[in-house]
């Protein structure tokens, strides 16, 4: 009996820190059951027979499934009294007595306790609908006894009422016949842990009270009334819906970037202005390059703040570059990035040469253009225009 409660205690361990599968979580008054229990018990003490000493009994259970796996319950149990069916003959010295029954009453014993049940199927094979399913039971709660206060018992004078503490384990062999309702087999072990007045417990310091001679073995019956709507598995396992919010996010973090930097930039704009300001003075002369303005061989690019992405209206002019190296294999193209004059210096440095890049890139990798007939070159800060949005500009020009 010790290694059956031992596997209890590990059963539920497991089943706490087994929650790997998540659920929508439903309300506290979701998931409730009420059932009706009716079976026989007896005592398993070798001096009792176990088809001789078995009673009826009869019970209500209320319960609150808290997941797949785990449930707490509350339930109520009485025994038949059958003491009148089995009325002795007592003698002693002074003559012959007839000992009634110990109740004069129809029930003459009382179990009321707490259970957890863990689901051994939804423990070990997940979460779904099945005909049938095993929960292990263990639970704990008080036991009474009713005496005949007029009963005349050997060597007393007078029969007390015994209220003890008890302990159960067993199994529920449940089938669920449909989804509301519930048939079960619940075979079970029952332990009177502290004993009574007329039979106290006969167990060694170190054995508490887990033996056949404190124990009672009951088989009920019972049919649950089930209260839903049951658990919802949420699917988070789904790989391409996890794939889906990634980009999603990558998305967002890409825009959040892009913000940031025009932000900083603006930010930084009336410095970086002061900063230009101030170094003017010791700045070389700027050589501004002549643009030929011949429309054969020279096409523009241009681009929106801070940004080197080429957008839908500007493509065309990258296809007419493509177009034309297709057409002419032994030409090339020289494509020269530029950014206009306001904002961080540095930045847009690094800016020009991403807009002449991504010429290229598109040239290559959606027009097919072989990369060593593409001479991509950041040239700075341009002001070839009067126009200052015109000088965010890639200038691509053909050579034969």
């Amino acid at each position: 009996m010790k290694k059956l409660l031992i596997c209890a205690i590990a059963s539920l361990t497991v089943a706490g820190a087994s929650a790997q599968t998540a659920y929508m979580t439903p309300s506290f008054g979701d998931n409730w059951s009420i059932g009706l229990d009716g079976g026989v018990t007896t005592p398993l003490a070798a001096h009792h027979a176990f088809f001789g000493d078995m009673r009826g009994t009869v019970g209500l259970h209320v319960q609150k499934q808290i997941s797949p796996v785990f449930a707490l319950g509350v339930e109520g149990a009485v025994g038949v009294n059958t003491s009148s069916w089995n009325a002795s003959n007592f003698d002693d010295i002074f003559g012959s007595y007839v000992i009634p029954g110990r109740s004069t009453t129809m029930f003459d014993n009382m179990y009321i306790g707490a259970y957890g049940s863990v689901n051994l199927f939804n423990l070990f094979g997940g979460y779904k609908a099945r005909f049938f399913d095993i929960e292990l039971v263990g639970g704990a709660g008080w036991g009474h006894e009713f005496f005949n206060h007029m009963a005349l018992m050997p060597y007393t004078t007078e029969a007390k009422d015994q209220n003890y503490f008890v302990t159960k384990v067993g199994l529920n062999f449940n089938f669920n016949v449909c989804e509301k309702v519930t048939v079960a087999l619940k075979p079970s072990v029952t332990f009177n842990m502290t004993g009574t007045d007329y039979a106290a417990l006969d167990v060694d310091q170190t054995s508490a009270a887990y033996n056949r001679k404190n124990a009672a073995f009951n088989l009920m019956a019972s049919v649950s009334y089930n209260f839903g709507p049951g658990f919802i598995v949420a699917d988070t396992r789904n790989q391409a819906e996890l794939d889906a919010l990634n980009a999603t996010l990558n998305g967002l973090r890409a825009e959040l970037d892009a913000c940031l930097a025009t932000g900083a930039a603006n930010a930084a704009n009336v410095a970086a202005l002061q900063a230009e300001l101030d170094a003017c003075k010791n700045r070389a002369p700027q050589v501004i390059e002549k643009v030929s303005d011949n429309l054969q061989s020279v096409r523009y690019v241009f681009y929106k703040v801070g940004s080197s992405v080429i957008t839908a209206d500007q493509q065309p002019n990258v296809e007419m570059i493509a177009s034309y190296l297709k057409n002419h294999k032994d030409s090339k193209v020289v494509v020269k990035g530029y950014a206009s004059p306001d904002g961080n210096r540095e930045f847009n440095i690094k800016l020009a040469a991403a807009r002449a890049e991504s010429v290229k890139t598109m040239l290559v990798k959606k027009y097919g253009i072989a990369a060593d007939r593409i001479k991509a070159e950041g040239c700075g800060i341009g002001d070839m225009f009067s126009e200052n949005d015109w000088n965010r500009v890639s200038i691509c020009t053909l050579e034969d």
